[in-house]
């Protein structure tokens, strides 16, 4: 009997203490939980999410006690330095939120410091399995967890002013095919040059994200396994040997802007950039004389190298959400998951040149959206982007602390070598290439 009642009474004990730690992680609407989220959206795109944060505050947070209010910062550097001062623990940093917009660079200083709550416990694996599983890997750091959740991503593309091309090609015969690999665009630069009279046909937003996105599709990877980069190698000398020649004689330009800024004035005639950049693009172009023109842009899928695989690099921002108490964490996952979720992320993204995140909403609801879309720029970025879903694989660049730093040396060091290459050229005393390669090197 004494041994009956000891275990009744151990077996309550338990019962209550697991009640308890359900009710701690349980929502109700009669305790509910305010929620600070920071993002840096602006213009339409901080209009958009303000109402459907309000949506979400009076539909699904109501019913399970969850209210999010927003401190909208002004610009990513602002947000950054916010963010940064927080990880290191600065005098004056700003209160901690529980959600914000962020990047995997700086994901990765929060991390590192158990300031962040690692998403994989609040969401199933059925659940992940409904986004795109490239955009799901960007957000996840060395050790594995899920810490930054995908929101709004971009992939690169290739834009094109139709306009001037066309004219190109029905005086030359130039073949648009050619605009599907790196080697045509080189070919196709090296007859507008001699035909224009000088004039640059193409350039890179990033010269690093194309030796990144080129090794990939050469079947190999632009760093070891140290994080280093790895440029001694045939796939890299090839890219190399692509880029140099029209580099430095001239078809390709080599610039410190974006490119958009060389398709506005009429300087070049394609480019490779984020999709997101659609909207710098507008209907017409202005030449150095002030002279105006109409033109018609189009969208087309990343180039390749030839007999090479379809890959292209995916990249943009996410959600983290600061470590607290359970119930907040469960409190702001569940706000990720219906913010993200088809209907509320196409609403997001519908006027920019966002991606949505999810499978669902590339594989039907985009298709949807298309015809109904009025926007011909954004419309043709989306049919080229979907296109690329069904036939390209998506892969996220590395997350590791110095990886910035190394992208930027690398861009830096690369525009100087061509830059230098163009001058060489021009005073008859060509530098090779495999020159330009051990100066990259260093």
């Amino acid at each position: 009997m004494k041994k009956y009642l000891l275990t009744s009474m151990l077996l309550f004990i338990l019962s209550v203490f697991l009640t308890g730690c359900t009710e701690y992680t349980e929502l109700s609407s009669r305790d509910p939980v305010t929620l600070i989220m920071w993002h840096n959206y602006g213009g339409e795109m901080q209009k958009t999410m303000d109402l459907l944060i309000d949506e979400f505050n009076a539909t699904v947070g109501k019913e399970k006690g969850i209210l999010v209010t927003v401190s909208a910062i002004s610009s990513s550097s602002d947000l950054n330095n916010a963010l940064d001062m927080i990880a290191n623990e600065i005098p004056g940093a700003p209160q901690i939120p529980d959600i914000s917009t962020g990047y995997p660079k700086t994901a990765i200083q929060l991390q590192q410091k158990d300031m962040l709550a690692d998403l994989d416990q609040y969401f199933t694996d059925e659940e992940l399995s409904e986004y795109v599983d490239a955009f799901i890997e960007e957000g996840r750091l060395p050790d594995g967890g899920l810490y930054v959740f995908p929101l709004a991503k971009s992939t690169e593309v290739l834009y094109i002013n139709q306009t001037l091309f066309d004219e190109f090609a029905e005086q030359t015969g130039a073949s648009a095919d050619l605009l599907s690999t790196f080697e045509g665009i080189a070919e196709l630069s090296r007859m507008y040059y001699e035909w224009s009279g000088g004039k640059q046909f193409f350039t890179s937003d990033s010269w690093f994200n194309l030796a990144e996105v080129g090794m990939k599709q050469l079947g190999t990877s632009l760093f070891d396994e140290e994080n280093n980069l790895s440029l001694e190698n045939d796939s890299y000398m090839r890219i190399l040997e692509t880029l140099y020649t029209p580099a430095t004689e001239g078809g390709f330009a080599i610039y410190d802007g974006y490119s958009s800024d060389l398709s506005k004035t009429g300087d070049i005639i394609c480019s490779t950039g984020s999709s997101a950049g659609i909207l710098f693009y507008g209907d017409t172009i202005t030449f150095p004389d002030s002279s105006t023109r109409e033109v018609e842009y189009n969208i087309l899928p990343y180039p390749v190298f030839e007999n090479a695989q379809k890959w292209a690099l995916q990249r943009g921002g996410g959600l983290i959400v600061f470590k607290s108490e359970d119930r907040r964490e469960l409190a702001a996952a569940e706000f990720l998951k219906w913010l993200t979720a088809p209907e509320q992320n196409m609403s997001f993204i519908s006027q920019t040149g966002y991606l949505p995140v999810t499978k669902q909403a590339f594989e039907s609801d985009l298709l949807t959206h298309l015809e109904n879309m009025e926007d011909g720029q954004i419309k043709k970025m989306l049919t080229s982007v979907l296109s690329m879903y069904e036939e390209y694989r998506f892969f996220a660049a590395p997350n590791f602390m110095e990886f910035d730093e190394i992208s930027e040396g690398y861009e830096t060091n690369f525009k100087n070598q061509m830059t230098e290459g163009q001058k060489a050229y021009q005073e008859n005393s060509p530098v090779s290439v495999l020159d330009v390669q051990r100066e990259l090197m260093k």
